[in-house]
């Protein structure tokens, strides 16, 4: 049986819901496990090992910060979890490629984990390949010397994925190599068949990290801004999640309920817990700054629950493609309002057509077939 060695930066140390790409990352490997053998390396509060089944298993090293994606190198105060972090990863690979038979690397992200597999496959003479984010590419690859080594792990990688249409594009543009589209999906237990709403009140949610790039800010000022006769057709908002911008998302949900606004938060969901909201929602907000395709819209899409999107990424054309909600015209809050005073006006169940088509584009054991095939052909 072929041994792949996944290396990651997002696997989940828990399993309340706090990790970003953690959750399909986890699904993810579990689903590959059944098809060949897999070491994940990830990132953990100590060294550590994990048996999961005879062909999955899981090897920690020690990262002194978690999650790794708020550590930022212009923080003298992050230089030292950033330098161990570094330091750790790529020891463990090297270890796991040293010391037993491994067919191949796949590195999710290009960065640093596309880095440690360049490194190592070079010289233990091992193919490697890499899964981008759309933050390896539009955040990363405006620093210069970043930029550079980003193309030297892509354009040496036997193969390149991305998780999005236009992240794809911008890859092969990068790395001057095709890429391959491979989406990030999650395997969720849908308990019941959703029935969809036929006339209003409705329910809507936002689920998700609250950090700048997802908008939650801009989701606050929108329904702050929004008209009192769309209030008239809502029962409730949930928003639900955490992260940096929590003092923001606590002042602007304390500011709505002074208006009489039905609007509660929730913290972190856990996967099943993430399903019960979207099987509770009637519509999903989707209010992100820069996006490729979120794993909620995969997740939503699963739920049979129509989205409202900004013009971002890969949203316009999935919406476009499925029609499956409404698209803002504009990355505004005045925009965004308007959008969801837009789909307020319809009823959910006109979008189930449509609904359960996209659902089947986002499959799981479709994305680890072609990922597959792709790395070994079909032997």
């Amino acid at each position: 049986m072929r041994h792949i060695v996944l290396i990651t930066t997002s696997y989940p140390v828990s399993s309340d819901g706090s990790e970003a790409a953690g959750s399909f990352v986890m699904d993810f490997a579990c689903a590959l496990a059944e098809k060949v053998r897999i070491t994940v390396i990830a990132p953990g509060v100590k060294k550590d090992f994990e048996k999961i089944s005879g062909n999955f298993v899981i090897q920690r090293f020690y990262a002194p910060r978690q999650p790794l994606s708020l550590l930022k190198a212009y923080n003298p105060l992050h230089w030292l979890a950033i330098f161990t972090t570094l330091v750790n990863g790529r020891a463990i690979v090297e270890d796991v490629v040293k010391y037993e038979k491994v067919d191949h690397i796949l590195a999710l992200w290009v960065l640093p984990s596309g880095y440690w597999a360049w490194s190592i496959a070079k010289h233990y003479k091992i193919s490697f390949s890499t899964w981008a984010l759309g933050s390896d590419i539009w955040r990363l690859g405006r620093i210069p010397l970043i930029k550079n080594i980003l193309q030297i792990v892509l354009r040496d990688s036997c193969c390149n994925f991305a998780d999005g249409f236009q992240l794809k594009k911008d890859v092969a543009t990068l790395s001057k190599r095709l890429c391959h589209f491979l989406p990030s999906t999650r395997t969720l237990h849908i308990p019941k068949e959703k029935k969809l709403s036929e006339e209003p009140p409705y329910r809507i949610a936002f689920v998700g990290r609250w950090h700048r790039n997802k908008g939650v800010d801009l989701l606050l000022d929108s329904l702050m801004l929004l008209g009192e006769s769309s209030w008239h057709r809502i029962e409730e908002v949930r928003i639900c999640g955490g992260g940096p911008m929590e003092h923001i998302v606590k002042s602007g949900i304390s500011a709505l309920g002074e208006q009489g606004r039905p609007v509660t938060s929730l913290g972190y969901l856990n996967k099943d817990e993430a399903v019960e909201l979207l099987l509770w929602a009637d519509y999903i907000l989707i209010p992100s700054r820069i996006e490729s395709i979120p794993v909620v819209f995969s997740d939503a899409m699963k739920c049979r629950c129509p989205v409202v999107c900004m013009p971002v990424g890969d949203l316009p054309r999935l919406i476009q493609k499925y029609q499956v909600g409404i698209l803002a015209t504009k990355v505004t809050a005045q925009s965004f309002s308007d959008a969801i005073g837009e789909i307020l006006k319809q009823a959910p169940r006109k979008f189930a057509v449509a609904l359960k088509q996209s659902s089947h584009d986002f499959n799981m054991e479709n994305a680890v077939h072609q990922l597959i095939s792709k790395l070994f052909g079909n032997d």
